[in-house]
């Protein structure tokens, strides 16, 4: 059975590819899955391992939300990814990073593409996020486009480039799918966070890519207990609020009363909380509807 260690050796400076030409790979590691039980019982002594075994500690921890010991653990990444999608990823300011500079080097001779079957349109209700895609015609045009477009503002760039002017100028106009790549390093808490907002379906297609390969090919072998754990809780679990538990016990003692077992639009109108009855729009409203639908409480 392979060890942690085997394990980072295996994946250290492993390149994992995301997109056309980014990547991710682990670079170094402090911790493991023993690394958290044994900050957690620093609080309770050895005592706590007669009533409650590793992987049943490590549950319960993510389970209560008990955080503080899965900070003792560190992982430092090294990522390549394009600058609109790193804009995302710099929002997690829970991190240590050193991104390559393009005032000192010469900025990274690769850009993000977009295949012909891969341009997204506009969600009508999500003023952020995308739905659907365009016709194969449309995207086949677009991605003639793009290309057409990134060569140009390379060429641009190099020019001035070779022209002598200064590095940090020349760069003012290559676009934001230019990559650009950084270390990054985060204690396991934080990264779990990061993972939990950006593998969500609901996250940007290009940004969940990372999120996913960080996960699965990294986060996964190095911490399976803890990665079990995360999944079953975080990425696969439902957070239920107050108001949504209570429109699940009026939504049961509707269909048990009429003698079924899912409801309808009806039923679930008729159990919603108070609040929401008189609003035309309410996004509280429709995730509560999703989240029923997935108990499979409604049809």
């Amino acid at each position: 059975m392979a060890t942690n260690a085997d394990q980072v050796t295996a994946l250290r400076w492993k390149k994992f590819p995301v997109l056309n030409d980014g990547f991710v790979c682990l670079v170094d590691l402090m911790g493991d899955d023993q690394s958290v039980v044994q900050a957690a019982r620093v609080s309770y002594g050895e005592g706590t391992r007669k009533v409650s075994d590793d992987r049943g500690l490590i549950r319960y921890l993510l389970r209560h939300r008990h955080t503080t010991p899965f900070e003792m653990s560190e992982v430092k990444l090294l990522v390549r990814v394009p600058m609109d999608c790193w804009r995302q990823w710099i929002r997690h300011r829970t991190a240590n990073v050193n991104e390559y500079s393009t005032r000192y080097s010469l900025a990274i001779n690769a850009m993000q593409t977009t295949t012909h079957d891969g341009w997204r349109t506009q969600a009508v209700q999500n003023r952020q996020g995308s739905s659907g895609f365009v016709d194969e015609r449309q995207g086949e045009a677009l991605s003639a486009s793009e290309a057409e477009f990134q060569e140009r503002a390379r060429a641009l760039y190099e020019e001035r480039i070779a022209l002598g002017v200064a590095r940090e100028q020349a760069r003012k106009d290559l676009p934001l799918s230019t990559y650009t790549e950084a270390y990054w390093k985060v204690d396991l808490h934080n990264l779990l966070h990061f993972l939990a907002l950006r593998m969500d379906s609901h996250a940007q297609w290009e940004i969940r890519e990372y999120a996913t390969t960080i996960g699965e090919q990294i986060m996964k072998p190095l911490f399976p207990i803890v990665w079990e754990a995360f999944v079953d809780y975080r990425l696969e679990g439902v957070f239920l609020s107050r108001l949504e538990r209570d429109v699940i016990v009026r939504l049961v003692a509707r269909l048990a009363t009429a003698g079924r077992a899912q409801g309808s639009e009806e039923d679930f109108l008729a159990a919603q909380d108070p609040a929401w009855v008189d609003m035309q729009r309410c996004r509280e409203r429709d995730e509560c509807r999703e989240k029923l639908r997935g108990l499979n409480l409604l049809k």
